[in-house]
């Protein structure tokens, strides 16, 4: 099994191309299945979970061509709508064919998903949504069974933003008849992502990045081309490392305007933050002031950089309080980062009380999820001697090459 090992200490200096987003490519991987053709992709990043959907995809009939950076999927091949245990255990982003698959066919069967265990992610809003476009919906020996001759526009309310509810039904939504209205959407900028690629397909849907969306069902989506946006956890993610580091980096390819929320607390935190059309240029400075933090939906601070801001808060001068509202078991991260000398307390209501120390010190640790591991490779960077992290294939699901990226700006870090 893969591990990394990382000697810290070294400045983050030079120049870093942000990949694909893996949290946009998904949804819009799964949106082919809508498709009675070909759907090409560009900018597609290379990690575990696209693999993992296309070979659901495949699985279930389609025709996939894939090579660096680009996927041509044919859905005019799909026969199977059933998505096996096997295939959707690896990652929860597999309940999105759920939608897709009895738009299109009037029948789908999906395993609960599985994935990071990072608190309960129930599927229950996608499944009343599809209830209330008309499906009949069963669950029986850890399948979702979802019926429907043809899915009927009508209104959906989440009780509270949904990213992959709102994906889901959005693409069930496009082949309804009829027009649907979802409300308290989730407005992150994968659902804008979804919904401009699903009108470029021939879909009708207004209001993406806002809390209602309006879709006008159509009878049938076609042939497109769709580049993926730019990854903005990943941008984030060297965003803090380079602060925790003190470097100087700049980082193309990104889309400031997706990171308001990182980029207002890393500005609190006394780091130089210079953004232009499509880069970012970040200056740590030292110290690194204190800075507390709450999650929230987008446009607020994003759940998924959580855990790295921590390591930042970790070492900065003074005491933070993070509180994670989104997820109720994302504090894993902490006691490996306690392993590395972070003085850190978890209190009832997903509090974390974080008070800056001097320096981290190398350890053997272990990553529990996605983000928890790009925590551990910030906290590896600045920490005295050398860090060996294990259980990276967390990692692998969602950051493409990071240990070369980051030994191009200058860090000692190897997979072993």
């Amino acid at each position: 099994m893969d591990k990394l090992k990382i000697i810290g200490g070294k400045r983050l200096h030079g120049e870093v191309n942000i990949s694909g987003a893996k949290n946009a490519a998904l949804p819009l991987i799964a949106a082919s299945i809508l498709v009675n053709g070909k759907t090409y992709f560009t900018n597609v990043p290379d990690l575990m979970d696209i693999t993992s959907i296309r070979l659901l995809l495949e699985d279930l009939g389609a025709t996939c061509k894939a090579s660096k950076g680009y996927l041509e999927v044919d859905g005019s091949s799909i026969k199977k709508i059933e998505a096996e245990y096997d295939l959707v255990r690896k990652m929860r982003a597999s309940i999105l064919v759920l939608g897709p698959l009895v738009a299109r066919f009037g029948h789908a069967k999906v395993s609960m998903p599985g994935g990071c265990a990072i608190g309960a992610r129930p599927v229950n809003m996608h499944l009343s949504g599809l209830e209330a476009l008309g499906a009949s919906i069963s669950i029986e020996h850890g399948y979702i069974e979802a019926k429907a001759d043809r899915l009927i526009g009508n209104e959906i309310y989440f009780d509270m933003p949904t990213v992959t509810g709102t994906e889901n039904l959005m693409m069930a939504a496009a082949l309804a008849k009829g027009s649907s209205v979802l409300r308290n959407a989730a407005k992150e900028p994968e659902i804008v992502a979804l919904a401009d690629a699903l009108n470029k397909m021939g879909a009708k849907i207004n209001g993406a990045g806002t809390a209602i969306i309006t879709v006008e069902g159509v009878k049938n989506l076609s042939s497109a081309d769709i580049k993926i946006i730019p990854d903005r956890i990943e941008t984030g993610t060297f965003m803090v490392a380079v602060a925790a580091t003190g470097g100087d980096v700049l980082i193309k390819g990104c889309e400031p305007d997706h990171i308001g929320g990182l980029i207002n607390k890393l500005k609190a935190a006394d780091t130089t933050i210079i953004p232009s059309t499509d880069s970012i240029r970040i200056i740590g400075n030292k110290p690194i002031k204190n800075v507390d933090i709450k999650t929230l939906p987008y446009p607020g601070f994003p759940t998924d950089m959580q855990a790295q801001f921590m390591t930042l808060m970790a070492i900065a001068n003074g005491n933070s309080m993070i509180h994670e509202s989104i997820f109720e078991n994302r504090f894993v991260h902490a006691n490996e980062l306690l392993r590395m000398g972070a003085d850190i307390s978890i209190s009832s209501g997903n509090i974390a009380m974080v008070r800056g120390v001097k320096k981290l010190q190398a350890a053997q640790v272990m990553a529990s999820d996605l983000r928890a591991s790009a925590s551990l490779v910030i906290a590896g960077l600045v920490a005295e001697g050398t860090t060996v992290i294990s259980r990276v294939y967390h990692m692998d699901r969602g950051y493409e090459a990071i240990e070369k990226k980051l030994s191009l700006l200058g860090a000692d870090i190897e997979r072993i």
